[in-house]
């Protein structure tokens, strides 16, 4: 597994074993996706969704394009019937042996989902967009605790901090946790809640555009 943080906001390139996965491009050059075999999209709003981003993507790559309910209306005009697969919470979706579950999302969309992604060899990544923390996100680490998650911990999300990045982390239990959506101060404040408050979960400050693996 590999990943790669290529803006300001949330988006995030994962890979598996057999699949690259693009997630919420926004501000970015889409000739740097070499490959693309699934594009997810987590809500509407400008940081998280453009839909000429996603058509040319799909132009390039024609890879199956994941969204929620609000983005897919956006979306239905500009790319081909059947590629595009709109999500609800508790929705699943299947692509070869990569699972993509639709979670809930806390924060001032329309239809937003965060993500819960399990590889072909089982390493589970939830993308949380920028999402707060809510209550049900603890059934997710108690029902089985991702590997990595990704945490925003700041401005510009709205209410976003290091320290509701800390609840974030403290409910799903995950191995690795990634801060995004922040300045690097903010991040690494995250970094240094996290080694105090919850010492057994790996804090990783990714830099932008810069590659990191897991484990």
């Amino acid at each position: 597994m590999a990943f790669l943080w290529f803006n300001n906001y949330s988006g995030v390139v994962i890979r598996t074993p057999t699949k690259t996965l693009v997630v919420d491009p926004v501000d970015v050059d889409p000739t740097i996706f070499k490959k693309v075999d699934i594009l997810l999209i987590t809500h509407e709003h400008h940081d998280h969704l453009d839909a000429s981003m996603v058509q040319e993507i799909y132009r390039r790559a024609h890879c199956t394009v994941i969204a929620d309910s609000t983005s897919a209306g956006i979306l239905k005009d500009v790319l081909p019937l059947g590629k595009l697969h709109e999500m609800r919470v508790g929705k699943e979706e299947k692509l070869d042996n990569v699972t993509v579950r639709a979670e809930a999302f806390r924060h001032p969309a329309t239809t937003p989902v965060s993500y819960l992604i399990t590889s072909e060899d089982g390493v589970r990544v939830y993308h949380t967009g920028d999402s707060l923390p809510y209550p049900d996100m603890k059934r997710i680490g108690e029902r089985s605790p991702p590997d990595i998650v990704f945490c925003t911990v700041g401005v510009p999300a709205p209410g976003a901090s290091p320290e509701t990045g800390l609840e974030i982390v403290k409910m799903v239990k995950p191995k690795v946790a990634v801060p995004y959506h922040a300045p690097v101060a903010d991040r690494k404040r995250f970094a240094e809640l996290i080694a105090k408050e919850s010492p057994s979960v790996k804090c990783v400050v990714v830099e932008q555009n810069k590659p990191a693996k897991y484990p």
